[in-house]
C-alpha cells in the first residue's frame, strides 16, 4: 500500500449518516496509511481490495479496505468510500456491525483506505458453501442477529463464538430519497419488489425483504433467485412468487426442509410479503414466536466450527 501523510482535516465521522461528497474532500484530513503494515489480502469489496493489517502504534490487527479513487471513473470510488465511512460511523456501537477505526488517504493517488476492526473468520456465504443449508435452529440463531442490522450473506462475517458482523457498506445508501435513476441500491438477487418497480425511496421494508431472502438461503443452501441477471427478469420471478404465496403459502418456496416448523414459514412469508406496507418490521420479526420458542444458545454449532480449512494462508508482507 503506497501512501503519504495526509494534511487535510479528518472527516467528522460522527456528524451524520453520510460524509460530504467527494468534491468537498479538500475540507478534510485523513489518517496516515503509513501507520498500517499490510499482512495479507482478505478479499475484494464493492470498490476495492481488503487487506489484513497491523496498526503500528498500537499493534491492533485491523482490516483495511483500499478504495481506488479512479474506480468506476468520475470519482465514483472516492464518493463511495466517503459514503461507506459515514454509514459505518453512524453504526458505531452496534454489536452486529463491523466497527470503523479510521479513514486514511494517499495524497499522491487520491486513494482512500477505510480501516475497521478485524473479524477473523469466514463469510456466511463461505460457511453455507461448505456445510450446505443450515439446520433450522442454526438459521434461527443467525437470523436473530441479522435482524438487528441489514445484510447479504457475502457481507456477513462469522466471528469468534459464532457472532455475526455485517461488513462492506460499499453499496449502502442513506434512508432518504432521491437517488440517481441509474443507481442500484443493494445486490440484485436481494432487491425488494418496490425497488424493482422503480421506487427511489429506500427504507426499512427494503432491508426486511433482503433479510427474507437471506433466511430462505440459510434454510435451502442457495440464493432464491440464483441465475437471474436483470431487474426485469427478477421482477417477473418475484411476481410469480407472489401469486404462488397467495395460493400455497410457504409451499411456494422450493427447497425448504420437509420438517421446517410452521412458525418458520410464517416468519418467512412475513418478511417476503410483496406489499411493503404489510411486510414485517424488524421489531415484529424479533417478537415472532419462531424466536420465542427456542433459545439462541442451542443453535450456534455450525457457526462456531473451526474455520481453519477455509482461512487463506497469509504471509507477512510489508506495505
Amino acid at each position: 500500500m503506497a501512501a503519504a501523510i495526509a494534511t487535510r482535516k479528518r472527516p467528522a465521522l460522527d456528524d451524520g449518516p453520510c460524509l460530504p461528497a467527494a468534491k468537498k474532500r479538500s475540507r478534510y484530513v485523513f489518517g496516515s496509511i503509513y501507520d498500517y503494515k499490510k499482512l495479507g489480502v482478505l478479499g475484494e469489496g464493492t470498490y476495492g481490495k481488503v487487506v489484513r493489517a497491523c496498526h503500528r502504534p498500537t499493534g491492533e490487527m485491523v482490516a483495511v479496505k483500499w478504495v481506488r479513487a479512479t474506480r468506476g471513473g468520475g470519482g465514483e470510488g472516492t464518493r463511495a468510500a466517503l459514503r461507506e465511512a459515514g454509514c459505518l460511523a453512524a453504526c458505531r456501537g452496534a454489536p452486529s456491525v463491523v466497527q470503523i477505526r479510521d479513514v486514511a488517504a494517499d495524497e499522491a493517488s487520491g486513494d482512500l483506505f477505510i480501516v475497521t476492526e478485524l473479524v477473523d473468520g469466514p463469510t456466511l456465504r463461505g460457511r453455507l458453501n461448505r456445510t450446505g443449508r443450515f439446520p433450522e435452529a442454526t438459521a434461527r440463531a443467525a437470523m436473530r442477529q441479522l435482524l438487528h442490522g441489514v445484510a447479504w450473506p457475502e457481507n456477513v462475517l462469522v466471528g469468534p463464538g459464532g457472532a455475526l458482523k455485517i461488513c462492506d457498506f460499499g453499496s449502502a445508501t442513506p434512508v432518504r430519497p432521491p437517488y440517481d435513476p441509474e443507481d442500484r441500491v443493494g445486490t440484485l438477487w436481494y432487491l425488494a419488489p418496490e425497488m424493482l418497480k422503480g421506487s427511489r425511496c429506500y427504507g426499512p421494508p427494503v432491508d426486511m425483504w433482503a433479510l427474507g431472502c437471506v433466511m430462505l438461503e440459510l434454510l435451502t443452501g442457495e440464493p432464491m433467485f440464483l441465475g437471474v441477471e436483470t431487474k426485469d427478469d427478477l421482477l417477473v420471478e418475484v411476481s410469480q412468487l407472489r401469486h404462488k404465496m397467495d395460493s400455497d403459502g410457504m409451499a411456494a418456496f422450493k427447497g425448504l426442509p420437509p420438517d421446517l416448523s410452521k412458525a418458520a414459514g410464517e416468519l418467512l412469508c412475513g418478511l417476503l410479503c410483496f406489499d411493503e406496507g404489510k411486510r414485517l418490521t424488524a421489531a415484529q420479526a424479533l417478537n415472532h414466536r419462531w424466536f420465542s420458542e427456542s433459545e439462541e444458545a442451542e443453535s450456534m454449532g455450525l457457526l462456531t466450527e473451526d474455520a481453519s480449512e477455509e482461512a487463506e494462508s497469509l504471509g507477512p508482507e510489508d506495505t
